[in-house]
């Protein structure tokens, strides 16, 4: 007999280990999924200029809303315009990334799973 086997001890063939595994597989997939949803519907608002570009972006990262107070239209410096715009965009982003992290990371543990999406 193996070292650590005992008389009448049958080896364990794996297969129900390996069913378990698939189930619990199955349930964080499905959990991630609800996760995901959740995330969707989420929505974040930004500024830049100290309010003078609003921006809502949702969990789809897609910009839903945009605001731009009239004073800031200028049309000698639409460079500024444009930057206050990229600033509000990239944070609004920036924010459903980190919500989408933080949200993932509390189902998987910090395990940093790859090719999650986020």
């Amino acid at each position: 007999m193996g070292k650590g086997m005992r008389a009448g001890k049958k080896p364990s063939s794996g297969m129900g280990g390996m069913q378990k595994q698939m189930q619990q597989m199955q349930a964080m997939q499905r959990k991630m999924e609800a996760i995901q949803a959740e995330i969707e519907e989420k929505e974040i608002e930004t500024t830049a200029g100290g309010g003078a570009v609003t921006v809502v972006i949702n969990g789809k990262k897609e910009i839903t809303k945009l605001e731009i107070k009239p004073e800031v239209c200028d049309p000698d410096d639409v460079e500024m315009l444009q930057d206050l715009i990229i600033v509000a965009v990239n944070e609004g982003i920036r924010q459903i990334e980190e919500i989408a992290n933080a949200e993932m990371g509390k189902l998987t543990g910090g395990l940093g799973i790859p090719g999650l999406g986020f």
